[in-house]
């Protein structure tokens, strides 16, 4: 198990190459991790917690080795493996994988991706093909469980890092945020897009505002 009490920005590069593992009773999935972001709570603006302890950020305040799961865009579900220490909001989220074992079941959950290798190649595919959803959010990653995480069986040679995708605004900068962790050269890694800020349609009195996938 690797050691999940360290901060986002010293677990991301540590997950590249290791498998997670949802099970239900349709059977199991496991996805070998190509592709992560780390998202550093009230340190970052990109982060859902940057502004403190609401409902939604609850679960990325720890402890830590659990899923933060949630729902964006209105239609997809993305997940974070939550680390740090307890108390301080810190999380990694998946953003891509290899799916190892399972491969029919995901396809199954999948019916869209033309290529294997596009079953978990993004956060919300990945999510869809290990088949994780609101329920999952809190979820502990524990051996046999729900969802297990395996350490990689060794380090990853080399690491490419660069800006997250999708993040506008500040946290969106590669030079000071260049908080996203790959496997160079790896097919299943997601194809970079800067973040849009977007128009959210007023729900708060008229007000509007601006949204841009942070984690």
């Amino acid at each position: 198990m690797l050691d999940l009490t360290q901060g986002s920005l010293d677990v991301a590069p540590l997950l590249l190459g290791a498998h997670l593992t949802v099970r239900d009773d349709a059977g199991a999935v496991t996805v070998r991790l190509t592709e992560v972001e780390a998202y550093d709570g009230a340190n970052d603006p990109g982060s859902h917690a940057y502004r403190g302890l609401t409902p939604r950020t609850e679960v990325m305040f720890g402890p830590p080795g659990r899923l933060y799961v949630y729902f964006t865009y209105g239609m997809h579900w993305c997940a974070n493996v939550v680390c740090g220490e307890d108390g301080r909001a810190s999380a990694v989220l998946l953003r891509a994988g290899e799916v190892v074992d399972g491969v029919e079941l995901a396809r199954s959950r999948r019916p869209a991706a033309k290529k294997d290798v596009d079953l978990a190649r993004g956060p919300a595919r990945m999510a869809q093909a290990l088949g994780l959803a609101r329920p999952d959010n809190g979820v502990v990653l524990s051996p046999g469980g729900r969802a297990e995480l395996l350490a990689p069986a060794a380090a990853a040679e080399e690491i490419a890092t660069g800006p997250r995708v999708g993040v506008s605004g500040p946290g969106g900068d590669g030079e000071t945020y260049p908080w996203r962790f790959w496997l160079p050269g790896d097919p299943t890694v997601s194809t970079y897009r800067p973040g849009v800020r977007r128009r959210r349609r007023p729900t708060d009195g008229g007000r509007a505002g601006t949204t841009d996938g942070a984690h």
